[in-house]
């Protein structure tokens, strides 16, 4: 590897951020991943090459208050997550990765004045009850776990008193009065705890100052099997079951049940305790995801667009650097092969070192091979069958040789006459290719509708043959184009999708292509088109910097049409942007289709592959 390729290579992004499941940026080397990923919350890094999880700021633990949790409690550490917890009342702390609690604090004594609490009169302890009851006057304490009164600081006349005085409880059940009335509520309570499932309701508020219904329910795979009025002994009793969740007001407040759950598309495949188990199962099967019990999606593996790259040169230095600007690339196209004569001669400009780098990196080696663009020449091979199959063994066992993932068809400017000749090459070509697990795509033009069936390409055929139609969406205006316009207007663009999918080639092998290049048109003073020339997408920024140019919208093609004056011609060109390649990508999700293919690399500007990325 040369010196500049080296560097080249270094620059390159090997390591992927994500936040939960969603692509975020990708760099060259795991600290520069983590550094930018540490800015995010849920996020982690994905060496690239085989998805190698290396770093993620995940909280290890939760803290919860009544069953309930927020994003504030959740903690890297047991020390951060206990010192919180300490200045809160009826909490528990979960290690996302083991069934239970690790610490809990909760209420087992609560104190009363008459028949009125507040969540701050919760205590551990009795000893802690007592000490608060000390401030006031006409209070009990009530065991939690026996549903108990079992301290007060009555007298013998208040309690007298009390009794007394008019009855205000009554006990019901369901809803229905027993008939039973009491003054003094210690007689209600003690009566209602001879009734199963009653409730003790002061009748001039209308509210229950007791129950007899147990409030934590036990429940395993949503059944229920128990209710205890103290969580303690629910916790207890809950230990003896697999996933089993103990319930109060709807609310979970303990449970060992797995925190994370695999899933293939909506079907659950399994639940475990381990976040790392969890992305290991899910990475063997196909469209599957790793959410965890807050419904929050960390991990998938789910379809999503491919991303495709031409390369447009053989020269491993240039495709280097070219690779080393992209994110979120799957699949690489160099120029490697040609056919060089009608006898079916291979010109081949492979470099196994390269596509070694390629397999490193985890992308898709999948070489060009190309005719030329000389319909003389093809018509030739077309005819001769023995050509044909001296090409195809030699191509076939170099993509071998180079442990390549597949072969991408680029024969252009083919006589419509070799209509069927073309399409029996093809079917050809991709039997050997499938026969050595190679897959193979096919590039072909926009074309149209009303003239295609006149044409070489014969799209029905081909598509029952091939892996990949890859649709060349631009040159709708090319360099022997009449009149100035855009290289792919948004419409036309769309509407080219729409035809190919008529033509019955199923989504999942169709791919767009999308230009990283624009036609500047010169016209002379009478308004004349003299001129065009290729202008690069990442060179636009700088020439709208130094001319004096004036823009407006055009809505016929969807783009940002330019124009600008020098030296005595008028320039024009529709800018190709982030925006409009993000639209381009819109079309692709629009029609379901496989991913996108860009030509070609190099001609874009780096930033754009960020948000690239991210519409992934």
């Amino acid at each position: 590897m040369s010196a500049a390729a080296a560097v080249n290579d270094a620059r390159m992004t090997k390591f992927r951020v994500y936040q939960n499941d969603k692509a975020l940026r990708e760099f060259a080397t795991q600290q520069q991943a983590v550094n930018y990923a540490k800015q995010f919350a849920y996020s982690h890094v994905e060496k690239i090459a085989g998805r190698i999880w290396v770093w993620d700021n995940f909280p290890k633990y939760k803290l919860y208050q009544n069953g309930m949790s927020r994003s504030a409690w959740e903690f890297q550490s047991y020390e951060e997550a206990v010192r919180k917890a300490k200045t809160l009342k009826n909490v528990h702390i979960r290690d996302v990765e083991k069934p239970g609690w690790v610490y809990s604090n909760h209420t087992n004594y609560q104190l009363y004045q008459g028949d009125k609490t507040t969540p701050q009169w919760g205590f551990a302890a009795l000893e802690e009850a007592k000490k608060e009851a000390k401030r006031w006057k006409n209070v009990h304490v009530m065991d939690t776990a026996s549903n108990q009164w079992v301290w007060d600081n009555l007298t013998v006349s208040q309690k007298k008193s009390q009794r007394a005085s008019d009855p205000v409880y009554e006990i019901f059940i369901d809803n229905i009065s027993t008939g039973d009335k009491y003054s003094f509520l210690y007689d209600a309570i003690t009566a209602a705890s001879e009734k199963a499932n009653s409730e003790v309701v002061n009748t001039h508020s209308s509210q229950i100052v007791h129950s007899n219904i147990p409030p934590y329910r036990i429940l395993q795979n949503g059944r229920e099997i128990k209710a205890f009025f103290g969580l303690e002994q629910a916790v207890h009793y809950a230990k003896g079951f697999a996933n089993a969740e103990i319930v109060r007001d709807n609310n979970v407040w303990w449970t060992n049940k797995p925190y994370y759950q695999v899933k293939q598309g909506d079907k659950v495949l399994r639940s475990v305790h381990s976040r790392s188990s969890a992305v290991t199962l899910a990475s063997k099967y196909a469209n599957s995801s790793v959410m965890n019990s807050d419904g929050r999606v960390l991990w998938n593996n789910g379809k999503k667009l491919l991303y495709l790259g031409w390369n447009g040169s053989s020269r491993t230095s240039t495709i280097m650097n070219q690779l080393a600007n992209t994110q979120g690339l799957d699949i690489d196209s160099p120029t490697w092969f040609e056919l060089a004569d009608a006898e079916g001669t291979l010109t081949d400009t492979s470099d196994p070192a390269l596509a070694q780098t390629l397999r490193n990196l985890g992308i898709q080696l999948v070489p060009l091979v190309h005719n030329q663009f000389d319909p003389k020449l093809t018509s030739a091979f077309l005819r001769n069958n023995k050509a044909q199959a001296a090409f195809i063994k030699q191509l076939v066992s170099r993509l071998t040789a180079l442990r390549a993932n597949g072969i991408n068809l680029d024969f252009e400017s083919i006589a419509g006459a070799d209509r069927d000749l073309y399409t029996s090459f093809v079917r050809k070509l991709t039997a050997a290719a499938h026969k050595e697990g190679l897959s193979v795509s096919i590039d072909l033009p926009r074309g149209s509708l009303a003239w295609n069936h006149l044409t070489a390409y014969d799209h029905e055929k081909l598509a029952g043959i091939v892996d990949y139609i890859i649709i060349m969406a631009y040159d709708q205006h090319w360099t022997g184009s009449i009149s100035p316009g855009s290289v792919a207007g948004l419409k036309w663009t769309e509407e080219g999708v729409q035809e190919f999918l008529s033509y019955g080639i199923p989504r999942s092998k169709l791919m767009l292509g999308v230009p990283f290049y624009v036609r500047e048109w010169k016209l002379d003073a009478s308004g004349k088109l003299v001129g065009n020339r290729t202008l690069l997408m990442k060179d636009i920024p700088a020439l709208l910097a130094s001319e004096q140019v004036t823009s407006s919208f055009d809505p016929e093609f969807g783009q940002t049409k330019y124009t600008y004056r020098k030296d005595g011609y008028t320039y024009l060109f529709w800018a190709e942007t982030a925006t409009t390649v993000k639209a381009r990508i819109d079309i692709t999700k629009k029609y379901d289709l496989a991913g996108i293919a860009a030509w070609r690399l190099g001609y874009e500007q780096s930033d754009i592959w960020t948000m690239m990325l991210r519409e992934k």
